[in-house]
């Protein structure tokens, strides 16, 4: 089942902390939020994109790249906060966060999780995890780990390694990589905002334990995610090296 209508909302901020002004960096010949658009306008099951940002300079180069993009107020806490505040004026069934730092995002996943989500219109989200690549590291605290039931249900996030093979097993599950991608029914957005705050979610610092803790399904579509977000400099010069080895 595909639904037909789907909007990407694509939150964008210029302040960071670890790499101020990111979403405009453009050592590749185009800023680094056009990339991530690009790659969105490719989904097949989103029917329209749009950027949230409370910065005019994100604003007016994503609107002078052709793509929708809407201000947002500057106060909210984190990128869901942003989304939900474009999706109350939407009328789309659907709504995706894609980071505005994942401009190798695969559209295909992006898909893969919008029908997943689609096809159980018993629940209100859905997420992506997938299998750690050679190189990374399961251990690193910043690559959030996912365990899932058989039925596909998140069971827990974490910034540990889980499962922990006690044993050693040569056929133990083994660790998956959360992505950093979320489709949710757009009434849930208000829902999801007006959770209080729970232990887990304050322990490991993520979110999206609030949404477990309290009792609601998150599904997980299953893939193998290539791409890696962008949070430093570092890992942006690493980006363009990429796009560079590819003319």
């Amino acid at each position: 089942m595909t639904p037909s209508r789907v909007a990407a909302v694509i939150p964008a901020r210029f302040a960071s902390t670890r790499f101020p002004g990111k979403p405009l960096a453009d050592l590749t010949g185009k800023p680094l939020i056009l990339h991530v658009l690009d790659r969105a306008a490719e989904c097949k099951t989103v029917s329209r994109v749009i950027v949230a940002t409370d910065d005019e300079r994100i604003h007016e180069t994503v609107l002078r790249a052709g793509f929708e993009s809407r201000m947002t107020r500057a106060d909210h806490p984190n990128g869901t906060s942003r989304i939900a505040e474009i999706a109350e004026t939407l009328d789309e069934d659907l709504i995706v966060n894609i980071q505005g730092d994942e401009p190798q995002i695969e559209p295909e996943l992006v898909d893969r999780t919008v029908t997943l989500l689609a096809s159980r219109p018993d629940v209100n989200m859905a997420t992506l995890v997938s299998p750690f690549a050679t190189g990374e590291d399961p251990a690193n605290p910043n690559i959030v780990k996912c365990v899932c039931a058989v039925d596909g249900r998140a069971l827990y996030f974490s910034r540990s390694v889980i499962p922990f093979n006690r044993d050693g097993a040569p056929d133990a599950a083994q660790p998956l990589k959360h992505v950093g991608l979320y489709v949710y029914r757009r009434s849930f957005l208000s829902t999801f905002l007006a959770l209080s705050p729970t232990p887990l979610e304050r322990t490991e610092s993520l979110e999206q334990l609030r949404v477990l803790e309290h009792g609601h399904t998150i599904l997980c579509a299953h893939g193998e995610a290539h791409f890696t977000g962008i949070d430093t400099p570092e890992q942006y010069a690493a980006f363009v090296q990429r796009c560079r080895a590819r003319l």
